[in-house]
């Protein structure tokens, strides 16, 4: 069962590529939200609250109907904490009824084998964690401690890819611990990336040497030579390296276009960290506005920490040059 839907996975992913490749006027990746509460809170992070209710069923399927028929290629669901949704999975298997690929962002705890089996049933193509430390703090409670179980039961249940993240910066104590995440998460067999993190308010803040250190070793790891044809999320190594140091990137947003952040309001934002740009409901999104915010460079783009905004842009980092300026975007406040 497995291999036969490793396959199609596969084969559903280059179709996409290919149709990425050859047209620009759809999004490639989405994320949306289906609920803002969230079970825990990290100090870093400002995309969560602890009251919010779920979205109305009704009202996501109709969002997801409209990511279709924009020529969405992926739809990933984040929060908040979206598996906290009662709706996750029948949400899940729509978005694969549409002919999309469905992903799931989430902080793990309730990974336990029957929501991995239901997960599996509705169809999931890929999961993302992101563990911040070995040991539990103030800054995160997404430590490896707490979640090696729920690792242990993706190993043995998931047939959807399972990518593990760790972290640097933000506020994150042992960056030691990085290395020692990354390790275990390539035991199990899944692929690894790390991610430089912005601090609550948004703002990046170059890597210590110790962080550095840990930074450089886990990279060559990850981008090995048999480890880079089997991870796709480790994204760009020099585009790291300059945040690693707290250097600008020269590239080519197109977060409005190719990736779209839909918050639970259902307006469409280039990212959790530029919400209100250009905060225009899902459901009035046309085609126009792709084309608009595909030539439309962002002023934050320098030192942007977003990875899967730099990933999905890079597919057309050959394309014509951006010339319709929108200027004066700033990180996302605190809440």
């Amino acid at each position: 069962m497995r291999v036969a839907t490793t396959a199609g996975r596969k084969a559903r992913s280059l179709r996409e590529f290919v149709r990425g490749l050859t047209h620009t006027a759809h999004p490639l990746l989405v994320q949306i939200i289906p609920i803002r509460r969230c079970n825990i809170d990290c100090g870093y992070c400002n995309e969560y609250d602890k009251v919010s209710a779920p979205v109305d069923a009704d009202t996501m399927r109709q969002r997801i109907d409209r990511l279709a028929a924009l020529g969405t290629s992926v739809v990933a669901f984040s929060g908040g904490e979206p598996m906290l949704h009662p709706d996750l999975d029948a949400l899940i298997a729509h978005i694969r009824r549409r002919g999309m690929m469905a992903g799931l962002i989430t902080n793990g705890y309730f990974l336990v084998p029957q929501r991995i089996d239901a997960l599996n049933r509705a169809g999931l193509d890929f999961l993302q964690i992101s563990i911040d430390n070995v040991e539990p703090d103030d800054v995160s409670k997404k430590s490896l401690r707490l979640l090696d179980r729920k690792l242990q039961h993706l190993k043995e249940h998931a047939d959807f890819d399972v990518n593990i993240n760790s972290v640097l910066g933000g506020g994150i104590k042992d960056p030691e611990d990085a290395r020692t995440i990354n390790a275990r998460a390539r035991a199990l067999g899944f692929s690894t990336s790390i991610g430089i993190i912005h601090d609550r308010a948004g703002r990046l803040k170059p890597l210590g040497p110790i962080e550095r250190r840990v930074y450089d070793q886990v990279s060559a790891a990850i981008n090995g030579p048999w480890q880079v044809f089997k991870n796709l999320y480790s994204g760009v190594r020099t585009f790291q390296d300059n945040l690693a140091d707290g250097k600008p990137n020269a590239w080519r947003c197109r977060a409005g276009a190719r990736y779209l952040y839909v918050c639970e309001d259902g307006l469409v934002h280039y990212c959790s960290q530029q919400r209100g740009y250009p905060g225009v409901p899902l459901e009035s999104y046309t085609i126009d506005d792709i084309r608009r915010e595909f030539a439309t460079p962002k002023s934050c783009a320098p030192y942007c920490t977003v990875g899967c905004v730099h990933r999905v842009s890079t597919m057309d980092f050959w394309r014509r040059p951006q010339t319709a300026a929108r200027v004066g975007l700033q990180p996302r406040p605190t809440r």
